[in-house]
């Protein structure tokens, strides 16, 4: 089992219902919000292979308490070093970027309760050092995706006083990201209309 350092167990809230390496999976609006982050991890392999950029998963870094070996080096107690930043991180024309990937199965807003106060704060230290940081958020029930900045995440996370963000606001503010299978995610399209463009 793993814990948290305070002790605390960890229960996996991205558990997927279809695993990524099964051959039989298919991408379709139906499933696309269980497998989010699959789907960013493809789109990343295919960015790496197509030389575009290099993004990858940042892994969550944990100390390994107990192993049993009588199975094959399997462990069965572990916990959190320390709380995780964002989720993804890497480099595209020279410039770090730093992103964090959520989904909601609401219809109407995205709540900020998904969002933790060590990753705003991790955010604004990107964005101090002129890193590129933003938040894809995924809408399942519309089979949505958007791309929203994080210096305007932020502002909504410490000045707002709703407890969620509307999808007019993605809508007005964020950039739709494209579905489709190669890559899965075409958000790189969307961090050029937001970064790159002149």
């Amino acid at each position: 089992m793993i814990k948290y350092p305070s002790g605390q167990p960890f229960v996996d809230t991205k558990k997927r219902a279809i695993s990524s390496n099964s051959p039989k999976r298919i991408v379709s609006s139906g499933n696309r919000g269980m497998n989010l982050e699959d789907d960013i991890n493809a789109s990343n392999e295919w960015y790496k292979e197509h030389g575009i950029c290099l993004i990858t998963k940042r892994p969550t870094p944990i100390n390994v308490v107990k192993v049993d070996y009588s199975r094959g080096a399997i462990i069965t107690n572990a916990y959190f070093e320390k709380q995780s930043t964002t989720d993804y991180n890497g480099v595209y024309r020279g410039k770090y970027i730093d992103f964090e990937a959520k989904n909601t199965k609401s219809k109407t807003s995205f709540p900020l309760s998904n969002i933790s106060s060590h990753q705003i704060e991790h955010l604004k230290n990107v964005l101090k050092h002129d890193g590129i940081a933003f938040f894809i958020v995924e809408f399942q029930t519309l089979s949505k995706v958007f791309l929203l900045d994080a210096k305007f995440v932020i502002d909504y996370f410490e000045h707002n006083p709703r407890k969620s963000i509307p999808l007019e606001t993605f809508e007005k503010e964020g950039i739709i990201i494209k579905q489709g299978y190669s890559p899965r995610l075409f958000y790189i399209d969307a961090v050029i209309e937001k970064y790159f463009k002149l």
